[in-house]
Parts: C-alpha cells; structure tokens; sequence
C-alpha cells in the first residue's frame, strides 16, 4: 500500500487526467457520432459519401496513429499551440464517434420507416423529422452497443500515456521507478487494472438503469 498512500498527489492526478479524458472525449464523440451518422442516412448524396468517408478511414485507422498525428502532426502544422492533454481529447473522441455513428446508424434502421414518412409528410424538414422523431427512437434502442462503445473509450484512455499525458497507466511506471522492492511494479498494475475495473463496472450499472428507464418509457 506505500505506493498508493505515499503518491496520493499522482494517484489523484492520473485519475483525474483518466476521467478527463474520458468525459471530454465522450462528448466530443457522442455530438460528433450523432453528426455523422445523421449523415449517413442523409437523402443528400454528398453528405452519405462524406460520412462514409470519414467512418472508412479514421475507424480503419490504428487509434495509436490517430494520437500521433493529433500531437505531433499538429505541431507541424505551425498552429496555435496545445497541451497534449487536449490534443489527446480531440483524438480520443474523432477516432470514437465513427464508432458512435456506426452505432446509432444502426438504431436509426431500427425505427419505422412509416414515422419518418408521416413526420415528412406533415411538413417536417430532415433535421426536425432527425431530432425530434429518429433520433429519440434510435438512441433508446442502442442504449447497450453504445455503452460498450463507451467502454471501449475508458479502455482506450490508456494509449495516451505513450504521448507523455498523464493518465493511469503513465503514472504507474513513474511510480513503480520509484520503488525497487520486487514485486511492487505488478502490484501497482494490479490497483490501475482494478480503477478500470471498478469503473467499467459503474458504466454497466448506469446502462441497466438507462435501459430499465427507456423500456417503461416506451
């Protein structure tokens, strides 16, 4: 236990920088995985190609290499610059809304077509027919795809400690340096794999609570 009561100041900023992380960078996929795959049933022919497009490549591409364009090829870029905390955001979260899209395009295929045609003939335009019809629909019937994306966000957290932001598993090996006693470096993974667990574990809780809360509903 030293290595947790004597690095409290660590343990407290790698969680910290974890669930930042993770909060950010779920919102961030979440609005922009709505977007897209709003896009992606779009009757506009452009706006199909282009949220296929952007599935195809960034989901296809290694999240690793997402990362190092987001925090080194930016600063090639001559822009403005950025802490690799917000770099890293941004990369977390455009890598995980095309699987966010994906993920709600397939609700969107779950809801009637008869109700898009009945909002449309009333009047509706696309976006309304989306946001107040579709969308509603679609987000209830994909509560449990969409909390595994969500996992699979708060797993990918840790990638970012390869890019010098201080998240778990970064500080871990700071921590384990630190101490030479045999052992103490598993035993330091070992408390980081059970945040995760722990963490994972609230995540299904919220999404039984969610579904229970949809299902009456409907």
């Amino acid at each position: 236990m030293d290595a947790i009561t004597g690095n409290l100041d660590l343990w407290r900023q790698g969680i910290g920088y974890t669930l930042l992380l993770f909060a950010c960078g779920g919102v961030i996929a979440l609005v922009l995985g709505t977007i897209v795959g709003a896009m992606r049933v779009s009757p506009v022919p452009i706006a199909r190609a282009v949220g296929a497009l952007y599935v195809n490549l960034v989901r296809n591409t290694p999240l690793t290499l997402v990362f190092f364009f987001f925090v080194f090829g930016y600063s090639a870029l001559a822009l403005p610059t950025l802490p690799n905390t917000i770099l890293g955001i941004f990369a977390i979260g455009v890598y995980t809304a095309t699987y966010v899209a994906e993920t709600l395009r397939a609700g969107i295929n779950t809801v009637p077509v008869g109700q898009a045609e009945a909002a449309r003939a009333i009047g509706l335009p696309f976006g309304q027919v989306m946001t107040q019809v579709v969308l509603p629909q679609a987000f209830r019937s994909v509560v449990p795809p969409m909390m595994s994306v969500l996992i699979a966000l708060l797993k990918n957290t840790t990638v970012a400690a390869g890019f010098s932001i201080a998240v778990l598993p970064r500080l871990q090996q700071t921590i384990s340096n630190s101490h030479t006693r045999p052992g103490s470096s598993m035993e330091i993974l070992m408390w980081v794999a059970l945040f995760f667990v722990a963490a994972v574990m609230l995540l299904t809780l919220a999404q039984r609570a969610l579904e229970k809360k949809w299902r009456i509903a409907r």
